[in-house]
Parts: C-alpha cells; structure tokens; sequence
C-alpha cells in the first residue's frame, strides 16, 4: 500500500479511461474518485498544447484547482507513422462526427480513407502505429505536479473486437495476432501504453510518499 495518497481524483469524463484508471489504482489500494461522484458539473478544459504532456497538464489542473484534491490526468492517442503522426494529440477530436458526437467507427473510415490515400490498406499492408499515453498527477495545494510516459508500437488492423475503448478495435501490438479491443481488461492492464504509464507512476509514488 502507498501511503500517504489514499484518494485520487480521475481528470476526466471519458467513462473508458476512468474504469481503466480505477482498476489500476485500485491494485495499489488507492481510491479513485469520478469527478460526476463529487456533484461537479465539469466541461472539458481546451486542450490547446502540441503535446500529450502538455495536454495532460491542462486537465490535471483544471480539475484539482476545481476539486481542490489531488488530480491524475491521461491524454493519450494513436500516431499512424504514415499519417505523420495523425491524429496524434488530436485523437478524441479526430472522433467527432458531423453531428458534434465522439463516433470512433466515424474514425475508424476516416482513417481508412486517409491511408488509401497513400494506396494503404491495413488487411494487407504494414501500417506502423503507436499509441502513447502521458499521465499526469497534480497537487493543487502546492502546485506540483509530474508526468509519466508510457509508449506501445504496433500496427493498424480492420476494426476487430468489441472490449476496450477508443482506437483499441484498430490497433494491434507488435508481437500480438489480437487487436486491444479483442483481448480483455485484464490482459491489456499489463500491456497497454496506460498500463506503462501507470508503472512508472506507481514506481515515483513508491518512493516519493508525500506529494
């Protein structure tokens, strides 16, 4: 157990990354705290950095500085080499559909479409991918915080599956025959670009008690 940090507040409102979030925390006996639970009406803050460092950071304040409790933000995406690293730090913007709502099979062909473009097709071509994550944890009370990288390479897949979130339908890990949206929770908890992320953290909060 790690003392010291009982409760984190999840910056986020994306259902996915906070059931994710919280079954990773909770192996550390670490109570993760939704922010819908705290009676707060949150609109997303304006994720206006380059990087998914600095987007992290964003959210990571908006949300302690709004709670007052120490906040873990995720922004994470998927980066299609042949896409210049699209969509990148624009991965939950790059899933809005023409009616304004976050539709990933509305992605999933834009992606698609993008790659024929370049006469790719992931069925039979290598599509180079990765997925990154940057978590960041923040302490509003002193105003600190530190960020964590996690990185998982591999390839773009026809969607397949129906488990995880996100971009996972799409994506398979190098060394992997099964896309993350195939394999369960608990199999990609010990694999996943969050997953890395969350090592690292879980490693610094071991060693850092008092934040």
């Amino acid at each position: 157990m790690i003392k010291n940090l009982s409760e984190i507040l999840i910056a986020s409102n994306n259902s996915g990354k906070i059931s994710e979030i919280s079954q990773l925390l909770d192996q550390h006996s670490i109570k993760s705290i939704a922010p819908s639970s705290l009676g707060l009406q949150i609109t997303e803050p304006e994720e206006t950095s380059d990087t998914f460092a600095g987007n992290a950071l964003i959210k990571a304040k908006y949300y302690g500085h709004l709670s007052s409790k120490t906040s873990l933000s995720d922004d994470s995406g998927l980066c299609i080499k042949a896409l210049d690293g699209a969509p990148g730090v624009h991965s939950a913007r790059f899933a809005v559909d023409d009616n304004g709502n976050k539709n990933f099979n509305f992605a999933f062909d834009k992606i698609l479409t993008l790659l024929k473009n370049y006469n790719l097709d992931p069925e039979n071509d290598l599509v180079e991918a990765y997925f990154i994550c940057n978590l960041c944890l923040y302490n509003p009370a002193s105003n600190s915080y530190i960020s964590f990288e996690g990185r998982v390479d591999g390839r773009i897949c026809g969607a397949r599956g129906n488990k995880g979130f996100g971009y996972d339908p799409i994506f398979i890990k190098n060394g992997m025959s099964l896309s993350f949206g195939q394999i369960d929770a608990y199999e990609k908890e010990k694999i996943s670009h969050r997953a890395l992320a969350f090592n690292k953290l879980i490693d610094w909060l071991k060693k850092n008690k008092n934040i």
